[in-house]
């Protein structure tokens, strides 16, 4: 096989969730174009219809089924409904999440609560769901989490998300010792990508912090996490399980000031 041919997801059957637009959308994109059909989930039927009407334009199946992850009968309507139209399911990707930032003594029990679901709880229970689908037969399969640089690195106004994202990166380390050989589990830690979410509290200030504390000195594009998930999900990439894959420019720190509960910045 050509090098680059391991790069490939020639018929192979993806899920996605937070599939309706930004990172989701992105990398339900960028698998079909190297050859997967994708089942795609999120909230809105609108936003998931024009996704699919991209996948169907490079010849692939797309599969639209409006999900709520917090909700576990959707998520095994989901499953059911991937597994009755493809027949099979080879790569799970957890990418629905996300929780703003907000100060530790602002942040309710219930938000707290809320974080932890939605970005952890949901990835554990699709992707107990997944497992089954994708060892029938005798096949193998994979696992991607979408977590981020803030799991990574503690800052002022992140106990919540941050707490969750770190969560669900450890919760992929745990999933690839125990579901190997069978079954390859990865993680992407994200950094300042250029998505609806980060436009919507961006502000010229912000954007130029956030450039000046990346070390490449720009903000993440789309395309740059979804390529690094082809990677993770693709043959090429058959040895690795258990990582966590920073697309993030190269952060060892927070790309975001903010101020601590008593004064000063973190």
């Amino acid at each position: 096989m050509p090098l680059l041919d391991k790069f490939r997801l020639d018929g192979r059957v993806a899920l996605v969730t937070g599939a309706g637009k930004g990172i989701g959308a992105g990398i339900s994109k960028v698998f079909a174009e190297a050859g997967a059909d994708v089942a795609i989930a999120a909230r809105s039927d609108g936003d998931l219809r024009q996704v699919a009407d991209q996948i169907e334009s490079f010849g692939k199946r797309a599969l639209c089924v409006p999900t709520d992850v917090l909700e576990n009968s959707q998520l095994e309507q989901l499953i059911n409904h991937v597994e009755e139209y493809f027949g099979k399911l080879d790569i799970l990707v957890n990418n629905a999440g996300g929780f703003p930032p907000k100060p530790f003594l602002d942040t309710t029990v219930e938000e707290f609560d809320y974080a932890m679901r939605f970005n952890v709880t949901s990835a554990f229970s699709l992707s107990r769901l997944a497992v089954p689908i994708m060892t029938q037969k005798n096949s193998n399969g994979i696992i991607l989490n979408i977590s981020s640089v803030v799991g990574d690195f503690p800052a002022s106004s992140f106990s919540a998300y941050g707490t969750a994202k770190s969560a669900l990166s450890f919760l992929t380390r745990e999933l690839a010792q125990e579901l190997a050989p069978r079954i390859r589990v990865n993680a992407i830690a994200v950094g300042s990508t250029k998505t609806s979410s980060l436009n919507a509290v961006l502000t010229p200030e912000i954007g130029n912090t956030m450039v000046g504390l990346t070390p490449l000195a720009r903000l993440g594009e789309v395309e740059d996490v979804a390529l690094g998930a082809l990677y993770l999900c693709s043959p090429a990439s058959d040895y690795v399980t258990g990582e966590i894959l920073g697309v993030n420019g190269g952060l060892e720190r927070l790309s975001m000031e903010l101020p601590r509960a008593f004064g000063k910045v973190c």
